[in-house]
């Protein structure tokens, strides 16, 4: 597997660091977010570290499968099923761990903002 030591996602996979874990599959670990914005978020990391989705897409996209299915699943139990899956990616899009992950919201009528 590969993790970085220095990576904050990388020591919540690989148990180092406690948190509230969720869910999990196979390829894929989901936590409940430091700083919520919605009834529901949860942070969805795949278990192998990749700079953000675009590179997750190009080098497995079967991981990236997994990590939606597992956001699927979270919100099915938390949310009714419905739910927004945001991958920032690059720090002028908002992504501040540089491990990529998906941000499940829902659990709420969601409004819309671009930015």
């Amino acid at each position: 597997m590969s993790l970085l030591v220095d990576c904050l996602f990388c020591r919540f996979v690989s148990g180092e660091l406690a948190t509230d874990v969720v869910g999990q599959n196979e390829r894929a670990i989901a936590l409940r977010d430091i700083n919520p914005q919605a009834p529901m978020h949860v942070l969805v990391i795949p278990r192998e570290h990749y700079a953000d989705v675009a590179a997750l897409a190009a080098a497995d996209p079967a991981a990236l499968a997994d990590m939606v299915a597992l956001a699927q699943e979270v919100a099915f139990e938390e949310a009714n099923g419905e739910f927004r899956l945001v991958f920032n990616t690059g720090p002028t899009a908002g992504q501040s761990v540089f491990h990529v992950h998906g941000h499940v919201i829902g659990g709420t009528r969601l409004g819309w903002s671009p930015a």
